[in-house]
Formats: C-alpha cells, structure tokens, sequence
C-alpha cells in the first residue's frame, strides 16, 4: 500500500494534519506513507516518525511554477501511489492529487475540482464551531477510520536535536541560564483580526517581570511584525528601566522555534502557526482568542498539558470571517484585559513548575525522513 497526502501552505493547518498520519500508520502498518508540502511548513513534517518520504515542492511564480508543478506531477505519477488525499482542497493540491493518478483519490467537495477525486467529502462551514482536525479528518472516513482523539491522536512535530543546540547556545549568550523561568510571548498574527494591541502585550510584559525578577521574556513575532516586536520590547524596556528581563535571541526558523518553545515555562500568543507548533510541546499554553472560536482552533493535544484559552465571550460579531470588522473597533480583541491574560499565564507557570519533564516522550529524533525535490 502506498498512501499519498497533500497540503499546502499555512504552517498551522500543516500542523493540524499532524494527527492524520498517525492514524494512518495504526490503519495501514505496512504502507509506505508520502507528504506533499511547501518549504515554508516542511519542517514541521521533517523527521515524523510514521512518514516515509516528505516531498517539498517549491512555490515559484509564472511560468517557473508551471514547470515545476509538471515535473511534480510526473513525479507523483512515478510513485505509484493507491490512495492520494488532499487535504488542502485548493486548485494546485487537487490537481497534485489528481496527477498521482492513484486509483483512490480523496478529497473534498469543490465546485470545479471534485471531478479530479474518486471520492469526495462534503467540506464542513468556514465558521462551524467544530475543530479543524476533525475537518481533515473526514477525508478519512472513506477509509474506515474511526474519530480522532487528541491524548491518543495529538499534533506532532518531532524535535531536531540541532535546533535545540543552537537555541541552547543563543539562550546562554543572552544569559538566560537554568535559573531563569522562561516565558516566550509570540505578538504577530496572520492578520489585523487576530493581533492583540501591541499596549496591550506591554502591558503583560512588564507585569510579568515584575512579578519574578528571575523571568526570561523572549518576545517573538512572523518576519511581517518585527517591526512590532521591537516596539513592543522597547516600551516594555523603558517602563521596566531594564532590559535584564528581555532577551533578544535574533530570528528563529521553524526547528528553532519549537526548540525554544520546547524550554519554555509558558508559551502566550493568539491563533496562528506558532501556536500550534507550541501545542506539539507539553510546555503549558496560553491562547489569545479573537474572531475565531475555541471549539475551531484551540490546541490539540493530550488534556493532560495546560492549556487555557482567553477570548472576550460571546460577541454578535463572532465568529466572522476576518474581512471587515463590523463594529469597526476589533473589540473581539481590545475586551481582552492584559490582567486577565497574566492570570491565566500565573496559572500556566504553576503547571509549569509541576510538569515532570519538558519534552513528549518519543520526542527527539536526530534521523531525518528523505526529503525529495523536484
């Protein structure tokens, strides 16, 4: 057996896809299991366990791309494959999936792409209060495979042991060192409706400080806020009178990331890819909740790990759909109170200090899965 899957672009929906793998080798042992993704989200995929080849495919531009999708597309058809899923459902992953010519072709019911699948699977609602795991999950069902559950099926990136030297190394040049509590706080979002004000993430900072002069606060943001970052730090700074407490690490890429998340006491940031690659971490989580819904996007991970989520409740307005802000204030946002959000993270840091160990068992792999490029 041969199984292909595909998904492509956003690192937090690669993340939630995570839990599929896994079920997959519980249901077919014995298959021989390939991952299309992009380069961005790749490392999140590099070095899983049940995957046997992590295919990358380049995200070029004109007629670039065409060239590389048609020499993807012979590749996929190489391979052999009898099942291929698409778990992306854009027009580029279905005509991947439909190129493997695999004779089981599974994907979701699109208008003007379910005719490249042999099956198709109604696509649950944008704004459905019903997690994105079991969404992609669904396209599993015409496999026989029963539901989900996130202490057997949690999300899952594999650590990388030289990410974790190099984040080691950064950290002790910015002298924070094992008598220091750790906190990262990721300030960034995918967009305008997901970003907590910045007066806001000051706010946090320095109380946190303030609280432990043994705190380490690591602020970190997606390469389109660093501007953002830096402010933040730098009025944090001048109303602590002290940059003791916030260390620059520089620039993190996707190993690195988790490998400071991996030693972290607590990890704060609101929904985007860096969450849920914190969620692949026992490491205790504090979600910032906008336009979006728990039920939709909270971690998935064993209930064991804290987690705690903090939203402004129920608003007319939310969900919605992360176009226009009908109220014009983003108050889904602006009514989350920093008090309330360094009371959960107090809470996180004394889960943190029970936890008996800061890395999932199975957790650490220093062998890496073949990655193939066209």
């Amino acid at each position: 057996m041969r199984i292909l899957l595909v998904r492509l672009r956003p690192i937090g929906d690669v993340v939630f896809t995570t839990p599929l793998i896994g079920a997959l080798r519980r249901h077919y042992p014995d298959a021989y299991i390939a991952y299309v993704a992009e380069p961005t989200a790749a490392p999140i995929l590099d070095g899983h366990p049940d995957l046997n080849e992590l295919i990358v495919v380049p995200r070029g531009r004109g007629l670039s791309r065409v060239r590389e999708d048609v020499t993807m597309a012979r590749r996929l058809a190489g391979g052999r494959f009898d099942i291929a899923i698409d778990l992306h459902g854009g027009p580029r992953s279905a005509w991947f999936t439909w190129a493997s010519r695999a004779p089981t072709r599974i994907g979701y019911t699109i208008a003007g792409r379910t005719w490249m699948y042999t099956r198709a699977v109604p696509r649950a609602r944008q704004l459905e209060p019903r997690h994105s795991v079991m969404n992609q999950w669904d396209l599993l069902v015409p496999l026989g495979i029963p539901a989900p559950d996130p202490a057997r099926d949690p999300v899952r990136m594999v650590s990388d042991v030289h990410a974790d030297a190099r984040v080691a190394e950064r950290l002790a040049r910015a002298g924070v060192g094992a008598e220091h509590t750790l906190v990262v706080i990721h300030v960034s979002a995918s967009n305008r409706f997901k970003r907590w004000p910045e007066a806001s993430f000051v706010s946090l900072v320095v109380a946190l400080a303030r609280e432990d002069v043994s705190r380490r606060i690591v602020i970190i943001s997606g390469p389109s806020d660093v501007d953002g970052a830096r402010r933040i730090a730098a009025e944090a700074t001048r109303q602590l009178a002290d940059a003791t407490s916030l260390p620059d690490i520089g620039p993190l890429d996707l190993g690195e990331l988790r490998a400071l998340i991996a030693r972290a006491a607590v990890y704060i940031g609101g929904d985007s890819g860096p969450l849920h690659v914190a969620a692949t971490t026992t490491v205790p989580v504090v979600e910032l909740l906008g336009p979006t819904l728990a039920e939709r996007s909270s971690p998935w991970r064993d209930p064991q790990w804290f987690t705690e989520i903090v939203d402004a409740g129920p608003l007319p307005c939310r969900p919605c759909r992360e176009r226009t802000c009908a109220p014009g204030d983003f108050r889904c946002l602006t009514r989350i109170e920093s008090g309330r959000v360094l009371a959960a993270a107090t809470r996180a840091l004394r889960a943190s200090a029970g936890r008996p160990g800061r890395q999932a068992p199975n957790d650490r792999n220093e062998h890496r899965i073949p990655v193939a490029q066209p």
